[in-house]
């Protein structure tokens, strides 16, 4: 994009907040279609450090601003033209983006937890100015460099967002949405993507060196030259992925049980002395980073044992005891676990997605006192359990936060005493179940009998 002679380089024109609040007070009798309303055009403008909180900028003409250190929470900027605009350290938490263009932008240092992206572009781009002679040079402002280095992106909706070519480096996108996303010769080396959804989302030719997978679910995501040297895929979950164009040699992925030394009977076995002797002899079952996919676990004492960031699709812990085991980042898709013992177990981040919970025992389990003492609760938060079934199960007292229970079966389920915030119930089948005394605030999708006793309490 390229600005005409006329405008002065050298020098961005600096607005105090009350002269920018009055021209928003006109953007926002524009948007409205109100007499009087004018378009905001902050194009080649000084805004740093000013306060957007709340306002609507929509459609707002903001080329080449410098918005550096702005408070812009909850902001709606939808389909604004931020082109080459300088964002660093700018607060974004919650701000509406959809389908802006944020070309060539600098996002380094900003905080754009939980905001909307969807269908953003935010591709590479340039501003570029004319020279004496006519010819087009590239304007530096402030050394602003296009991309996202070191940004906080945690949780935000990046659906369908055009980020080719960007750089990325070291920035956090845990529980990100980049479903449909296009990541094409973009730079994530050494970024965190634990827990994020990649379904459909392009990262050909993508520099995905000591980037952070834990969680993410890529399905039907191509990888098709990307260089993952160092990334670390211990617990991603892969569906319909083509691998024959991507080279996995020096990605960590998660070990088949035939690369530990001890087979899986000896290792139980060591683990049953240990327990028995509380650790005097034998030694813990340790299966961490190990692929346990399809094994037969059936009625077995793995209490107190780690499983953390293991691959574990349509394993069968029937009727087994797993008191404080270590679920943690595991991918338990499809896993049967019908009435074991889960009390105090840690399944925090796992994707339980379709496994079978029937009548499990959830619920805290008392600490002796040469221990610490007290009560020792299990922790679900942001546990996926999208279809799972959770019949009859004693939930009580568990940590349920931000979990997912899409179209999951709770008939009869006794969640009493645990911590709801931010679950999500959409589809999901609550008849017979108990939430008295539970935290449901932020909770979506809650069937209205149940808003109706949250009041009543």
């Amino acid at each position: 994009m390229a600005l005409n002679d006329e405008v002065d380089q050298s020098e961005y024109k600096k607005l105090s907040q009350q002269e920018v609040d009055e021209i928003l007070d006109s953007h926002e009798l524009f948007l409205k279609g109100t007499r009087g309303g004018e378009r905001a055009k902050f194009a080649m403008m000084d805004l740093s450090y000013v306060d957007f909180s709340g306002r609507d900028l929509s459609r707002a003409d903001m080329v080449g601003t410098i918005l550096a250190n702005c408070e812009l929470e909850n902001t709606k900027l939808t389909e604004a033209n931020l082109f080459a605009c300088d964002l660093r350290n700018a607060i974004l938490v919650r701000a509406n983006l959809d389908r802006a263009d944020m070309r060539g932008a600098c996002l380094a240092g900003a905080n754009l937890t939980l905001a909307s992206l969807i269908d953003c572009d935010m591709r590479d781009g340039v501003l570029l100015r004319s020279g004496a002679k006519g010819d087009l040079m590239p304007m530096n402002k402030n050394e602003a460099t296009p991309g996202m280095e070191k940004a906080k992106v945690r949780g935000a909706n990046m659906s369908g967002a055009k980020v080719s070519d960007s750089i990325i480096v070291q920035t956090d996108l845990t529980d990100c949405n980049l479903k449909n996303a296009k990541f094409v010769r973009a730079n994530l080396s050494l970024s965190n993507l634990t827990g994020c959804n990649l379904e459909g989302t392009d990262f050909t030719d993508a520099n995905l060196s000591g980037a952070v997978f834990h969680g993410a679910i890529f399905t039907g995501t191509t990888l098709d030259g990307a260089d993952l040297s160092g990334a670390d895929l211990i617990g991603a979950m892969f569906d319909n992925v083509d691998f024959s164009k991507v080279d996995l040699s020096d990605a960590k992925v998660a070990k088949s049980l035939e690369a530990v030394d001890l087979s899986l009977k000896e290792i139980i076995s060591q683990h049953a002395a240990w327990m028995k002797t509380n650790g005097k002899e034998g030694r813990r079952a340790t299966f961490s980073k190990r692929d346990l996919s399809n094994q037969n676990l059936s009625g077995v004492n793995l209490s107190a044992a780690d499983f953390s960031l293991a691959t574990m699709k349509g394993a069968d812990l029937s009727k087994s005891e797993c008191l404080m085991t270590d679920f943690s980042y595991c991918d338990l898709r499809g896993a049967v676990f019908s009435r074991a013992d889960l009390r105090g177990a840690k399944f925090s981040r796992a994707n339980l997605t379709n496994a079978n919970l029937v009548a499990v025992d959830l619920s805290e389990v008392m600490v002796s006192t040469r221990a610490g003492g007290g009560e020792w609760r299990a922790n679900l938060d942001n546990a996926k359990l999208k279809g799972a079934l959770l019949n009859g199960a004693n939930l009580k007292n568990a940590d349920f936060t931000k979990c997912d229970f899409t179209e999951a079966d709770l008939r009869d389920a006794d969640f009493r005493g645990s911590l709801l915030t931010d679950a999500i119930f959409t589809g999901a089948d609550l008849r017979g179940a108990q939430l008295d005394n539970t935290d449901r605030r932020g909770a979506v999708d809650l069937p209205k009998a149940f808003e109706d006793d949250e009041d009543d309490d």
